[in-house]
């Protein structure tokens, strides 16, 4: 497989704006600083030629709802070369608390007390290896040492990495829903690759809208790894979705971003229990008190 690559420099708290333009264009997105306190690069993969006018109609939607100029952005082919494949010897097997996540090249067995998640680099974000991922995997390892789960959901589940480790540590039930078509149908396959098929159900839904994800008694666990924007747009939404008592594990977000998450889900009456950051990247742990309606 070859695809394409676009390609943008941008300052770091315009980020999320293209990349958030860039969503629906690509199958894969990367944010990386160039030099420490710098600009930023983003590279969004695609695996057909993009259109160049929807791509320029998206950037330039996003600039004139911000009042700034449209960056300038690059579409080239990338060598021919199965990136995926690469990923995939790329990708070392990592512990991440009592989690094990490996890709099917790993050699070895799942070490004994771990939870094995067998998640390849593939079209949906989730690997493991990103600092949001990981953040979220330890929050839930440490949520497992102090709570039984009953009724979780994945929010935004990307290849359903979380959802997994949901499933395997809990041995519960778990929703999962996406935007994207080709993320549901990876955390699918995933599901079925981690012997958690009948576990995991996984829907396509913006936001909270599915029947799936809507119907039945509210969650006490909501984790959504996703972006800054779409979290503070659904921040009135997850609360009316998670029970009282319940904890919702958020990531997503660059450290520059965390006053506007936090700041939409304590108007919200959620209250902030945690802030763990790795790489620039931040996990938010909220909970919403008992007796609250």
């Amino acid at each position: 497989m070859s695809g394409y690559k676009i390609e943008l420099v941008c300052k770091r708290p315009d980020v999320e704006r293209w990349s958030g333009a860039l969503d629906a264009h690509a199958v894969a997105i990367a944010a990386f600083e160039i030099v420490p306190g710098g600009d930023w690069r983003i590279e969004a993969y695609t695996v057909d030629a993009p259109d160049d006018a929807a791509v320029r109609a998206a950037l330039g939607a996003a600039a004139k709802a911000a009042r700034v100029g449209m960056p300038a952005y690059h579409i080239q082919p990338l060598p021919p070369t199965d990136w995926l494949a690469q990923n995939r010897r790329d990708f070392p097997a990592q512990a991440i608390g009592r989690f094990f996540v490996y890709g099917s090249h790993h050699q070895g067995g799942v070490p004994a007390g771990r939870h094995g998640l067998l998640v390849d680099a593939a079209t949906a974000f989730g690997s493991g290896e990103h600092a949001t991922t990981r953040g979220c995997l330890a929050a839930l390892d440490r949520l497992a040492k102090r709570k039984r789960v009953r009724r979780p959901l994945d929010l935004g589940c990307g290849s359903g990495i979380l959802a997994l480790g949901i499933a395997k540590a809990w041995r519960v039930k778990v929703r999962a829903a996406d935007i994207d078509a080709e993320s549901v149908r990876v955390a699918r396959e995933n599901a079925v690759l981690n012997s958690v098929k009948r576990w995991v159900r996984v829907a396509r839904s913006d936001g909270y809208r599915a029947a799936l994800v809507r119907s039945g008694r509210p969650y006490d666990v909501i984790v959504s790894n996703i972006l800054a924007q779409p979290l503070c747009r659904f921040a009135a939404a997850l609360r009316r979705h998670l029970a009282p008592g319940g904890t919702a594990i958020l990531s997503g977000l660059l450290v520059a971003q965390e006053p506007q998450v936090i700041a939409a889900h304590r108007r919200q009456r959620l209250h902030l229990a945690r802030v763990t950051r790795r790489d620039g990247w931040s996990t938010l742990e909220f909970r919403r008190r008992k007796g609250q309606l």
